[in-house]
């Protein structure tokens, strides 16, 4: 019933490495499926590289396991508290990518000093407060830092980003760490640099959600 939500959620987490956000096993992508609203996870401590579709773990939203052999992720529990409290959210992706987790180490939020910034993460990227991993206190830290924005920082961990789709969700995270590591450099040479104002903020944020990419009702590229 799940093959190709499966499929779909193996070759995400695959493309984490591909992208170099995760190393060794950490790092996961999940999805919800909006018929069943059952989730399919990535499984605890297995490598990239000889992941397989079958591998990965269906559970419901109480953490029932529905099919899969092996153990989920140890972040399973945070995925599950922000699907049961937004309906929006379909898929959450999780990495330790080094430039945005070097914010999160610092306690810091990313400024928005780009207009690509700008336009996915308007005036920038919260930062959330120290939660112990493998528990639904991550889930409310995500939560209550997250608002309408698709990322967030955990303090001293790492970075989850949500979407209505497992793309929405990657891309995110891709554009967070590119944002994270031209903050770093910029800062680096210019520690007092400000960000972008609120109003180039604003006009940035609203031409990219009405200007860019394809009509969806000729074209699903995003």
């Amino acid at each position: 019933m799940y093959q190709v939500w499966k499929q779909l959620v193996c070759d995400a987490n695959k493309t984490l490495k591909e992208l170099q956000l995760v190393k060794w096993t950490s790092g996961n992508v999940s999805y919800r499926d909006k018929e069943s609203n059952n989730v399919i996870i990535k499984p605890s401590g297995v490598h990239f590289d000889v992941l397989k579709p079958e591998d990965m773990v269906v559970l419901d939203l109480d953490g029932n396991i529905v099919e899969g052999r092996l153990k989920p992720s140890v972040d399973t529990a945070s995925h599950l508290f922000v699907y049961r409290r937004r309906d929006d959210i379909h898929s959450i992706v999780h990495t330790h990518s080094p430039f945005a987790t070097s914010f999160a180490i610092r306690g810091l939020g990313i400024p928005s000093y780009t207009t690509t910034a700008a336009n996915m993460f308007k005036e920038g990227v919260p930062c959330s407060d120290y939660a112990a991993i493998g528990e639904d206190e991550v889930g409310k830290q995500i939560i209550d830092h997250i608002g309408d924005l698709p990322a967030v920082l955990l303090r001293n961990h790492g970075v989850f980003t949500a979407g209505k789709d497992i793309e929405s969700a990657l891309k995110a995270a891709v554009l967070l760490e590119e944002t994270a590591e031209y903050a770093h450099y910029a800062t680096l040479h210019e520690p007092d640099l400000a960000p972008l104002s609120r109003d180039i903020v604003l006009q940035c944020h609203v031409f990219y959600k009405t200007s860019y990419g394809q009509n969806e009702k000729t074209n699903n590229t995003i």
